[in-house]
């Protein structure tokens, strides 16, 4: 059974960079397991109105006036805007604060460049079951990161779901490309098998009902086997049967596998250029 994550009583301040869908969901959830919004400042130009509602419970969104050094600085914004947005969180870095950014792309060297000299910045790679506290999250941390602070990162990111750390910040890109954009796939495959159900003559409604629940049932049954993915598929296709047929389908020459392959690298790619 999985460790249920520490409530986040201890944060004393924290800054949320960007809150968009990646940053809104890692602040629902960090909010669930108890940060007090009071403790909160969110920094973002175009707010949705579920951040909106959290200023009336005291979170501070877009303050005016001297910025203070919070000892956590979240960057959510995207990579592709983040040279126009980092000089305003310099203000904000104390000697003790550490920065986690969530920027697919923006490396641990670029962060440096952009914020004051020595701060401590750990680089993650989550993904948006955060919400619901089923993320997972990959890490890694440059040569400023105290333990305190790495327990910090652990604490927010275990908050959202697993964490999993690296020390060869190299594989950030293909963890983007496999756990961070995952979700998409999985969303496409039961958009997919909605409209097949549809084109095998089920009633929309029930197709998508039968899809959304298929792919959440496999996903919890996969998650607390003791199987591996491919045992758990072959133990669901007896041969010459329906789901055989549609294996050799999925499976055949350019299929499921090429595809999401190719796909993953094509990710694992656009994540480098993103780097600059």
């Amino acid at each position: 059974m999985a460790r249920k994550p520490k409530p986040l009583k201890t944060i004393s301040s924290l800054l949320l960079v960007g809150a968009g869908k990646m940053g809104s969901a890692m602040l629902e959830g960090w909010l669930a397991r108890g940060l007090n919004p009071r403790k909160v400042v969110v920094i973002e130009p175009q707010p949705v109105k579920a951040v909106k509602a959290l200023a009336r419970r005291g979170l501070k969104l877009n303050p005016k006036g001297k910025a203070h050094p919070a000892a956590v600085i979240i960057i959510a914004v995207k990579p592709q805007i983040a040279p126009d947005a980092l000089p305003a969180v310099a203000p904000y870095v104390g000697k003790s604060t550490l920065v986690l950014s969530i920027m697919a792309g923006r490396t641990i060297g670029f962060l440096e460049k952009s914020l004051p000299a020595g701060a401590a910045v750990v680089r993650s790679i989550p993904n948006t079951p955060a919400a619901i506290g089923r993320g997972i999250s990959v890490a890694v941390v440059n040569a400023k990161v105290s333990a305190r602070q790495r327990k910090q990162a652990t604490d927010l990111l275990s908050a959202i779901g697993v964490v999993e750390w690296v020390s060869d910040e190299a594989l950030m890109d293909a963890v983007t490309a496999t756990s961070g954009s995952g979700p998409a796939y999985v969303f496409l495959l039961a958009e997919a098998m909605t409209q097949g159900g549809i084109a095998a003559g089920l009633p929309a409604e029930l197709a998508a009902r039968l899809a959304r629940e298929t792919v959440a049932g496999a996903g919890e049954l996969l998650r607390r086997s003791e199987l591996d993915a491919a045992t758990l598929r072959q133990n669901v296709t007896s041969p010459g049967g329906t789901t055989a047929a549609a294996l050799e389908v999925l499976m055949g020459p350019g299929g499921f596998d090429a595809l999401l392959t190719k796909a993953i690298a094509a990710a694992t790619r656009r994540g480098g250029e993103l780097a600059g």
